[in-house]
């Protein structure tokens, strides 16, 4: 056998397997956002919860909630575009 066909194959089947395990991590980059979307639940029952138990405090409750949910939805979205530049 020639050397070059045999480093050639080596070569392609190397690609074929990093293409392979940039999937993987794609995939993987992608499930930060299901972390997030269960964070951001807990936040928002652990929020209601308050506002029901101290009504005056509704205005200082729910603008510590909004703040807290679009920081915790920012992981979600670094996960989606680590995906997205994985997979190009």
């Amino acid at each position: 056998m020639d050397f070059m066909l045999v480093l050639n194959n080596v070569l392609a089947f190397l690609v074929e397997i990093g293409d392979g395990l940039k999937a993987i991590g794609a995939g993987l980059a992608v499930f930060t956002g299901f972390a997030a979307a269960i964070g951001e639940g807990n936040v928002a029952a652990h929020a209601v919860d308050a506002m029901a138990r101290q009504p005056e405090m509704a205005g200082t409750i729910r603008t510590t909630m909004l703040i807290g949910q679009a920081v915790s939805e920012t992981t979600g979205l670094y996960g989606l575009i680590i995906a997205i530049l994985l997979v190009m």
